[in-house]
């Protein structure tokens, strides 16, 4: 190993996984923008936030879980051309506002900690 090699995978390093609280901040960022599924929220945080990833698994337990708050509600949609209907989420309408709070919360901790401005910055401040 060589010192290059460390600051290659910090130029490159490996995603980073959402805990269960993260994904939480961050499903309700996407859906404050409009309804949306769990394939769609996986494929937006690749796009949108490429450092990051996001299971099935934390997925669907964050949904569990601000459906049993009644944060969020779902419902089945028959999509043409799809075999089985999809099912979406949207924000309740009494949540907004702490919605809009939370999904701050992701955005910052995304912009904040793992941009990747904030590892060229940590790098150049070892060099």
């Amino acid at each position: 190993m060589k010192f290059d090699d460390i600051y290659q995978f910090f130029d490159n390093p490996p995603p980073i996984y959402l805990t269960k609280e993260l994904a939480v901040c961050y499903v309700l960022s996407v859906l404050a923008r409009g309804e949306s599924y769990g394939t769609e929220l996986i494929q937006l945080i690749e796009t949108e936030y490429p450092t990051y990833r996001l299971s099935d698994t934390v997925l669907y337990s964050a949904l569990k879980f601000l459906e049993e708050e009644q944060a969020i509600s779902g419902y089945w949609k028959k999509v043409e051309g799809r075999g089985r209907p999809r099912r979406m989420y949207r924000i309740k309408p009494d949540w907004r506002e702490q919605a809009q709070n939370l999904a701050r919360l992701w955005h910052d901790y995304a912009t904040k900690n793992h941009s990747s401005e904030s590892l060229a910055n940590q790098r150049e401040a070892v060099k």
